[in-house]
């Protein structure tokens, strides 16, 4: 069995849970073909209903697919994407589960990746989810430090915790695959944070390589990187202080990701490991709208939810 078929069967049966009696169309890119058609290899065992649809590479992240790729996905009962640039928040994703189809999205996707984050009991990393949640629900504040600088203190508000267990049995459910993380959009935070693991467009920091962030009033006012700061700054152009906004706190669940390897995707799923992120939160109980969404990973963490310490996952 190739590395790509065990992924393929852990993302259709028991992620997905593909039934015999369902349809099934998997969404791919000329450059993620081989993941693409692995996944339909599996799919087609199962289901006599099973189509697999492929499309030039999108140029950015978000931009819609072409016409009958939406309509596939919108009339299918399951849908995977493996695609070079992010469906997750396009409309055609968003028109498919509201239609009722279940699916899933797996962004910039590689076979490392693919294998990497597959290559898990999805049912093991759910619990971790709940556990986690059952932790940090309800708690007015949750702090983050870290020995290398980072203390951040998040308030979540009225906006609810969301998981990513990977686990889309449920008609109109959604995730990203790899997945493992317990996330909120916070209302408000302050504080400094220092990303030490992966951080678009730098992907995996050298050793010792550190990215400092100050954050007042719920949105960023300091960026020590150049490179980040120029994106966030070219975002600004067009939305205004909003591309500062801090979208995004994240804690990692997936016990199989041992190492962080230079993928946002998969390494901001890493158990043990906390990510905060800049820019649009609309998608995850937010309400900003901005045109980036900058998530950095911090090894090594201590989270304490008002007060208490958190028991993270651990790989």
């Amino acid at each position: 069995m190739t590395e790509l078929r065990a992924a393929a069967e852990t993302a259709v049966e028991q992620c997905l849970g593909l039934q015999p009696e369902e349809s099934c169309v998997i969404v791919t890119d000329d450059k993620r073909q081989p993941i693409g058609e692995a996944l339909y290899d599996v799919a087609s065992e199962i289901t006599e209903d099973a189509t697999i649809v492929r499309y030039p590479p999108g140029d950015q992240h978000g931009e819609e697919p072409p016409a009958p790729v939406a309509a596939a996905m919108e009339s299918a009962d399951v849908f995977l994407a493996p695609t070079t640039k992010s469906l997750s928040h396009t409309r055609a994703r968003g028109a498919a589960n509201e239609a009722g189809a279940r699916g899933a999205t797996l962004p910039g996707i590689t076979e490392e990746v693919f294998t990497t984050g597959l290559d898990a009991d999805y049912e093991t990393i759910a619990q971790h989810c709940e556990d986690v949640l059952a932790q940090v629900e309800g708690a007015d504040e949750i702090r983050v430090t870290t020995s290398k600088g980072t203390d951040i203190t998040f308030e979540p508000g009225d906006r609810a915790w969301r998981d990513d267990t990977g686990i889309v049995h449920d008609d109109g459910d959604f995730s990203n695959l790899p997945a493992g993380e317990v996330f909120v959009s916070p209302e408000d935070a302050n504080g400094t944070y220092v990303v030490d693991g992966t951080m678009m467009p730098h992907e995996l920091l050298a050793d010792g390589e550190e990215l400092e962030f100050e954050v007042e009033d719920g949105y960023v006012t300091h960026i020590s990187d150049d490179d980040v700061r120029e994106q966030v700054e070219a975002a600004s152009e067009e939305v205004g202080r909003d591309a500062y906004n801090l979208a995004e706190l994240g804690i990692g669940t997936n016990v199989a990701v041992t190492s962080l390897v230079g993928s946002v995707l998969l390494d901001e799923k890493a158990a043990g490991t906390v990510h905060i992120a800049i820019g649009d939160d609309a998608g995850i109980g937010g309400d900003t709208d901005a045109p980036l969404h900058l998530d950095g990973i911090i090894r090594e963490p201590t989270v304490y939810a008002d007060g208490e310490e958190v028991e993270l996952p651990r790989a």
